[in-house]
Formats: structure tokens, C-alpha cells, sequence
């Protein structure tokens, strides 16, 4: 059985990929959606996007979660230094390396250019990821989604 998190320390997340519009955008909206206040959660690119994919805001929306209104952004060395945990999605070297964080490179197709029915499997393998992460941090998720 998990234990509980200490409320005093949430750990903080930033996932990185290149645009910052597909992959990162998922992992951080499911990790706010299942962590709820239990985690503090961001997300950059190397070299951000205009806008999130219209394909991932949909398939995102298929399973509950908004993301009309988020924008890409770029990614920071302050960023990696404020957070406890950086997940790599395929920027390569482009993310800072600091002694002491915790870094993980997830493997998981680009949705760049990918229709509807070749994201939802990449938005389910990043789902599940997502719960991994959590289960590392002893954080249950506090709510489901709903894939169709």
C-alpha cells in the first residue's frame, strides 16, 4: 500500500519535447488531471510550437481533458532547475542537465502530422507512463479518465 505524500513537499515535474505541442502537453495534462494538487506540473520545448496540435486538444477532450486553452512554451534552464523530475520526450540534448535531478527520456512517437486514430495510442502510452510516475512518487491518482 502507498503511502501518503508528505503535503509539505509536492514534487515537481517538467516534461520537454521539441514543440512543445503534442507529447508534453499530454504528460502534463495527465499528470495535473491524476495528481491534482499533489504535484506541480510544467512542460517547454526546445522550440515551441505556435499552438498545441488541434489533433491532440482532440484526443485529449476524448478522454476528459481540456487543452484549447493551453499554449507551447519554451523551455528555460530555470525551469529544469526548479523542478524535482525532467521527462525527455525526444528534444535530445536540448534540455540543461543539473547533478541531483531526476531525469527519464520517455520513447513515444511524435503526433506531429498524425491524424486522430495514430494519436490515441500515443495519448494511452503517455497515460500510462504518467501513472507510473505517480505510483513512484506514492501519489494515487485522484481521478480516472474516460477513453473512448
Amino acid at each position: 500500500m502507498s503511502e501518503t505524500p508528505d503535503p509539505a513537499h509536492r514534487p515537481s515535474v517538467l516534461f520537454v519535447c521539441v514543440h512543445n505541442a503534442g507529447r508534453s502537453q499530454m504528460a502534463a495534462a495527465f499528470l495535473s488531471h491524476l495528481g491534482g494538487d499533489h504535484v506541480e506540473v510544467s512542460s517547454a520545448g526546445s522550440a515551441p510550437a505556435d499552438a498545441v496540435n488541434p489533433a491532440v486538444v482532440e484526443a485529449m477532450h476524448e478522454v476528459g481533458i481540456d487543452l484549447s486553452t493551453e499554449t507551447p512554451k519554451a523551455l528555460t534552464t530555470e525551469a529544469v532547475r526548479l523542478s524535482d523530475a525532467v521527462v525527455t520526450m525526444g528534444c535530445g540534448d536540448a534540455c540543461p542537465y543539473f547533478p541531483g535531478k531526476r531525469y527519464l527520456d520517455w520513447q513515444l512517437d511524435d503526433p506531429a502530422g498524425q491524424d486522430l486514430a495514430a494519436i490515441r495510442p500515443i495519448r494511452n502510452a503517455i497515460e500510462h507512463q504518467v501513472r507510473a510516475l505517480l505510483t513512484d512518487f506514492n501519489i494515487n491518482p485522484t481521478r480516472r479518465t474516460h477513453h473512448r
